[in-house]
């Protein structure tokens, strides 16, 4: 080893050398600063100095799991030998549960041996899959807005991300027809993700069908997110899958966070192209051992049930929507209505959308007491919109509403809102 190689990465005399003083880690460096810390931080702060905040702001579902899958983990867990390495792929019990849903509530036959992977929700299999299929240099297209791990996934494996538009119609087709005409490499993959996080759209089974048409004329590897499949309120959302012959391009993304209320529990699946999930498990392989395996039997039981529990989750959400839409738009805060998910997409008040959206869901925090995302967390292309989470029950959101009315009433609004910028 060098001695200018030994400069770099041991200590002299009990402190680091002044290369490292001044190192910039080359990931690291490709990440901005993450928005959502910046309200969270506020939140934090305002929480401790004992304020009521009313958190509308991240994903997180409020509803308990549902106890006969809690039972079923407890029943797991008093087995010694569950408590040994799992399966890094999943065990076979998961995959099989796996495949049974997607044969129920799709159509679609999967080989759980090959075309099935279990991850640790859905966010690691996105960024696992990122590192198994990129290299340095490759462009991905992704929608603007979109879940941050669809970018920065492929960011953080040495990928160029080229944004596209995130409408599932027909505008969505001349502005990604041009992106892989003047991307140099030619593009690798496509990030779809429908029901949208954070838009709420919801794509048709005839867009899926151009989709696919396009990836095998460009001959692009489409990657598919429906964590938000089983929260719906206008009918069931479809699969990209479900289109004939779309496995041959294509792998998609699934979670228990949201369907089961799961999310601490990490439990998720990449379903799909045998070569690209042969690709995801075995980076996979030096990276983990898998979910704890009571996890995983309790997930595969879940899976496995008549799906009431989701069938009443929904029921909530879709109360909460109604909710929050009728009460804000009585505050002076027009919400859209989503067909789907658990989240609204809202454009800023007009009197507020000079501010971008980092500013306005500060201000929103400080005056209202109610925390909310900013849309520039999921691109550039989000920041004249929040998302709104209904992750508080139907009292809190109506207080939401009312903490909102009074700081928008027209006495409140102007000028007060620009004096109290000049705090931050």
């Amino acid at each position: 080893m060098s001695r200018d190689l030994r400069a770099g990465i041991i200590r002299r005399r009990g402190g680091p050398t002044m290369r490292n003083q001044k190192l910039e880690f080359h990931k690291i460096q490709r990440l901005p600063p993450y928005v959502f810390d910046q309200v969270n931080r506020l939140k934090t702060s305002a929480r401790a100095a004992g304020a009521d905040i009313i958190d509308l702001g991240m994903g997180n579902p409020d509803l308990p799991t549902p106890k006969w899958v809690v039972d079923k983990l407890c029943e797991a867990v008093q087995h010694p030998r569950t408590h040994r390495y799992s399966a890094s792929k999943g065990i076979i019990g998961l995959r099989r549960a796996q495949a049974a849903y997607y044969a129920r509530r799709f159509n679609v036959k999967l080989d759980p041996d090959t075309q099935v992977v279990a991850t640790l929700g859905s966010k690691e299999g996105f960024a696992n899959m990122a590192q198994a299929i990129t290299a340095p240099g490759d462009v991905i297209l992704c929608p603007n807005p979109s879940y941050p791990i669809h970018t920065f996934g492929f960011l953080m494996a040495g990928g160029v991300i080229r944004s596209v538009p995130v409408e599932p119609d027909e505008t969505f087709f001349q502005p990604l027809e041009m992106a892989v005409r003047h991307s140099v490499p030619k593009p690798l993959a496509l990030i779809i993700s429908y029901p949208s996080n954070p838009t709420a759209r919801v794509a048709t089974l005839d867009f899926y069908k151009d989709v696919i048409a396009f990836a095998k004329k460009h001959d692009l590897i489409v990657l598919s997110d429906i964590a938000y499949a089983e929260i719906y309120f206008d009918g069931p959302p479809p699969s990209v899958l479900e289109v004939p012959g779309a496995i041959d391009v294509a792998v998609e993304f699934s979670s228990m966070s949201k369907t089961f209320s799961m999310p601490g529990w990490r439990v998720g699946f990449a379903v799909g192209n045998e070569r690209l999930i042969r690709a995801l498990t075995r980076v996979k392989s030096y990276l983990d051992y898998g979910a704890f395996t009571p996890i995983q039997v309790a997930a595969a039981y879940a899976l496995n049930s008549d799906g009431e529990d989701a069938a009443r989750a929904r029921d909530i959400y879709k109360t909460r929507r109604d909710t929050l839409v009728k009460t804000f738009a009585d505050a002076g805060f027009d919400v859209p209505a989503p067909a789907a998910t658990m989240f609204a997409w809202a454009k800023i008040p007009p009197d507020f959308r000079h501010l971008g959206s980092l500013e306005f869901s500060k201000l929103v925090l400080e005056k209202a007491q109610v925390a909310i995302s900013p849309g520039i967390g999921f691109g550039e292309m989000g920041d004249e919109y929040v998302r709104l989470a209904f992750v508080e029950n139907e009292d809190r959101i109506r207080q939401a509403a009312r903490n909102l009315k009074r700081w928008l009433s027209p006495s409140a609004r102007l000028p007060q809102h620009d004096r109290a910028m000049k705090g931050f």
